[in-house]
């Protein structure tokens, strides 16, 4: 047999695997199912994640923990919240303590590479910012020489913010703290003149301050944070059961799906609304999920921009508006892969 034939039966074998199912169920997913739970790592920022007065964890991050829960289980609680410092995070997920990781872990080259990390899809683009006390006359960072700066150790923040000063030319002195608490009771003590975390941490610190008016978050973003689910290497099924499922609230936005309307479109004639809502069942039997997955977490937590609202838009204390977190269609960065 010729070489170029050769070639060609390796390659339709390849391609045979990856459509008979090649993501292989890993230790990972094997615990999940056999615990009848997942355990999720978070923070303790509301808005993004924190128990609510009878203990329930509410939050950002949270729905996105009871939207793999329902890809795994078809049940929004089959999941476990557990709170953990950004110092002791990573170990704790490579150790096991966690089957994923949804605390605002910011996705870099080393953590991937080195560290033996898999990210999902970014589910929210920050970057690092520094709040300031308005009394100290400040408009921007390149203002801040000599300034004292309140930063949380074993974060991407202590590079981040070394870089910036030593760019802008500009001298700093460190004040690094490991409790997140404590960091920002230095900050308003006025132990330092800036805190830096990512700039949505800030917004919600703002808020927390016995005076938030008299706090101002700077324009700059000093670093890319994009903040991504991560899990351990080793589970393909499982790396893409939270692919999928993220994408899902995605698509779902990008299809005007919401809450309130989803039931409108089931009887939709549109072949990618029948296949994404599993009114045509073929993706979800081929993914081993119910193939309504993806119309149960929407029909529970809602689309992309209704978590987004709900939790930290503008509505909400924390305030934030969408940015680089809108669709593509309308000038941000998230973007579903086709549902086929």
């Amino acid at each position: 047999m010729s070489p170029r034939f050769l070639i060609a039966g390796a390659l339709s074998l390849a391609i045979g695997l990856a459509l008979t199912g090649a993501a292989k169920a890993g230790p990972t997913l094997d615990a999940i199912k056999a615990r009848g739970s997942i355990k999720v790592g978070v923070g303790t920022q509301p808005g993004f994640f924190a128990p609510d007065s009878n203990g329930r964890w509410q939050g950002f991050f949270v729905d996105f923990g009871r939207a793999l829960s329902i890809a795994v289980f078809n049940d929004p609680d089959k999941v476990q919240f557990v709170s953990s410092s950004p110092q002791q995070r990573l170990p704790a997920l490579q150790s096991g303590e966690f089957d994923i990781l949804l605390s605002g872990v910011t996705q870099t080259f080393t953590r991937a590479t080195k560290l033996g990390f898999h990210f999902g899809p970014v589910v929210f683009y920050d970057g690092q910012g520094l709040l300031v006390p308005k009394k100290l006359g400040v408009s921007k960072g390149k203002d801040l020489n000599g300034a004292t700066v309140c930063v949380q150790t074993g974060t991407t923040g202590e590079l981040n913010i070394t870089d910036f000063f030593r760019q802008n030319k500009i001298a700093f002195k460190p004040v690094v703290i490991e409790e997140t608490a404590e960091n920002q009771k230095a900050f308003s003590s006025g132990r330092c003149d800036v805190l830096t975390q990512d700039a949505s941490d800030l917004a919600i610190t703002r808020t927390q301050l016995p005076k938030p008016d008299d706090y101002v978050l700077l324009p700059e973003r000093i670093s890319k944070e994009p903040l991504a689910p991560a899990i351990r290497y080793g589970d393909d099924q499982w790396l893409e059961i939270v692919n999928w499922a993220v994408y899902a609230t995605i698509q779902a936005e990008e299809l005007g799906i919401t809450q309130a309307n989803i039931d409108s479109f089931l009887t939709s004639a549109d072949p990618t609304v029948r296949r994404f809502l599993g009114v045509d069942p073929s993706l979800g039997e081929a993914a081993k999920l119910d193939p309504k997955f993806a119309y149960t977490i929407v029909k529970t937590v809602g689309n992309y921009g209704e978590i987004f609202d709900r939790n930290v838009g503008p509505a909400t204390k924390v305030g934030l508006d969408r940015g680089f977190n809108k669709l593509w269609t309308q000038g941000g960065l998230l973007y579903a892969p086709p549902f086929r």
